[in-house]
């Protein structure tokens, strides 16, 4: 059987439950892990520059026929990339993929505002600015809480509705931590939300098929 290995950057257990939760239904192959070092949140620009060499290095050492960065803002992807030759696969860069498959334009809601801008970043290195309603944030909450607290649910619900009422067909969660929110979000708001764990699990799958 394949192995992908699954890397949480921060240091969350509850977040790294919740991302082995929302790939359990793709099969068993993925192993979920946590950086223990890390922060408990990847909240600055710093925290996902410090991310980069260790997750490279773990990645690089590691036994696995595909990786995945379970974080938005896919800290180290580029790094990784050039340590091996198996596919590695960042949750924001399969979900926005994912999202433009699935709608014309769509949105994305941040754990955020200081977020934004290096998302933004990755969208435009994609080609996807065009396609990009807005990205909206929460109230810099933490990873953990975005997936599990009922007022942040409700900011978010309040954020998905705002996206889709100015012309998003698809909401892309921006936070791994969020994983468990989709299907609830999905079903309240009428259109596509996108678990970006659950994007990259389907993604690197599909790499894996194509190249096996």
């Amino acid at each position: 059987m394949m192995r992908v290995l699954v890397i949480n950057p921060n240091s969350s257990v509850a977040v790294t439950e919740g991302i082995a939760e929302a790939l359990a239904p793709l099969g068993p192959q993925f192993e979920v892990v946590r950086q223990e070092d890390g922060p408990e949140t990847i909240r600055t620009d710093d925290h996902v520059a410090e991310a980069a060499e260790p997750l490279a290095v773990r990645i690089s050492g590691a036994q696995a026929d595909g990786f995945i960065i379970a974080c938005f803002s896919d800290p180290g992807l580029d790094l990784a990339r050039t340590r091996v030759s198996q596919p590695v696969v960042g949750a924001q860069e399969a979900a926005v993929l994912e999202a433009c498959a699935q709608a014309d334009r769509f949105g994305i809601i941040a754990l955020s505002e200081r977020a934004i801008p290096r998302h933004l970043k990755r969208i435009e290195a994609l080609g996807c600015m065009d396609r990009l309603v807005a990205e909206l944030p929460l109230r810099d909450v933490s990873a953990a809480d975005s997936g599990r607290d009922p007022e942040v649910y409700r900011h978010v619900l309040a954020l998905g509705e705002e996206l889709r009422d100015r012309g998003a067909g698809a909401i892309v969660l921006g936070c791994a931590g969020m994983a468990q929110l989709a299907a609830r979000l999905q079903d309240d708001l009428g259109v596509p939300v996108i678990d970006p764990v659950a994007a990259a699990g389907r993604l690197v799958l599909a790499r894996l098929d194509v190249s096996s």
